[in-house]
């Protein structure tokens, strides 16, 4: 699955000053890591972030937010957010420090 170059390069904006920010493709779209840990991704026209798995139900709660269930399995600590929920750059920030946050929590890989 191709992934939308725009939101990439949205992304990429808001995390490429981050020291131990690296890109890989992943899933078939384009994954942000943190020191080794995803922390966001684009995989179509959705934003991937990946977040506490405590945090996931409130998540899947707002609007524009579902499951990511790449592989038939839900994955707790990962959701999709859809274009009208990421459009807004405030939006988009949003969830791009919800999962650099979350990522940052982890220990280096």
């Amino acid at each position: 699955m191709a992934y939308d170059e725009g939101l990439a390069t949205r992304v990429r904006d808001l995390v490429r000053e981050l020291p131990g920010m690296a890109e890989k493709k992943m899933f078939g779209g384009l994954a942000f890591l943190f020191q080794g840990n995803m922390s966001v991704g684009v995989l179509g026209e959705a934003l991937i972030v990946r977040l506490d798995p405590a945090d996931t139900e409130a998540a899947l709660a707002e609007p524009g937010v579902r499951v990511f269930d790449f592989t038939g399995r839900p994955m707790k600590g990962w959701v999709l957010v859809d274009p009208e929920a990421h459009a807004e750059d405030e939006d988009l920030r949003r969830w791009v420090d919800v999962g650099v946050e979350y990522a940052c929590s982890l220990p280096p890989k």
